[in-house]
């Protein structure tokens, strides 16, 4: 069974179908990438799957279970997150400190427990110290942890927003447009990181325009257009489709 799938998503904005009827599954262990061109339809699926949007009709489905229209940090705490923008991290701390927020978020402690600085308290900071160390020395172990985070180079940011869903220890994760604004080299690096995320255990589903990007990190990918689930494969099917050519690839392919 697959992890993640989306039956007959339907989704209008002002009468205008953003998404029409589209199917979509996720499997275990996959990087799948979501691509077409703009006004596509990839982002709202991005926001119907994560609960920011509730679907007109249709359905979502995560682990078997009904998923449709619940509220985005119900469904982060079964384990689909999607990633933090640059603008939701806290600039003024660094980067070490934003991870700390980024597992205080995901766990919550009673009042007086935190107001008396008990031990529970003083034992699970410790543990979110050593983790959030753990997470930058084994993802990102460029950036450096005691430096602000608005200080800290784009792809570097980039990267922060990339590990702070993982303090919650999602299943899936969704990633929006991960090497956006990035060079050649902050790309090839994130490309990595995705790679290494995937591999220790948490599959990813990434919308992206960056098309070399895609075929090269990507398992399988869909094509949407208008709205319209056009055509799923591998990177190699996808770049011989003749749909895909002639609605986003153009003398690319």
């Amino acid at each position: 069974m697959a992890l993640l799938q989306a039956r007959k998503v339907t989704r209008y904005f002002k009468g205008l179908a953003a998404l029409h009827q589209v199917d979509l599954e996720v499997f275990s262990g996959e990087i799948l990438g979501i691509i077409g061109p703009n006004g596509a339809g990839k982002t709202t699926l991005f926001n119907v799957v994560t609960g920011f949007l509730r679907p007109n009709s249709g359905k979502i489905l995560f682990k078997g279970e009904d998923i449709t229209g619940l509220r985005p940090e119900i469904i982060a705490a079964k384990g689909l997150l999607r990633t933090f923008q640059i603008t939701s991290l806290y600039g003024h701390l660094s980067a070490l400190e934003n991870l700390m927020v980024a597992h205080h978020l995901q766990e919550k402690m009673g009042f007086w427990t935190t107001l008396f600085n008990t031990a529970s308290y003083r034992n699970r900071e410790k543990h979110f110290w050593e983790k959030s160390q753990e997470m930058l020395r084994t993802f990102a172990p460029e950036i450096k942890m005691e430096a602000p985070a608005d200080s800290l180079p784009h792809g570097h940011q980039q990267s922060l927003g990339l590990l702070m869903p993982l303090a919650a220890g999602p299943e899936l994760l969704m990633l929006d447009e991960p090497v956006t604004g990035m060079n050649l080299d902050e790309t090839t690096t994130m490309m990595a990181r995705i790679k290494r995320v995937r591999d220790s255990g948490v599959t990813i589903v990434l919308v992206e325009h960056n098309m070399k990007t895609v075929m090269e990190i990507c398992d399988r990918i869909a094509v949407l257009s208008y709205g319209t689930k056009i055509a799923e494969g591998s990177p190699s099917e996808i770049k011989r489709n003749e749909q895909v050519i002639e609605a986003y690839l153009g003398s690319e392919a």
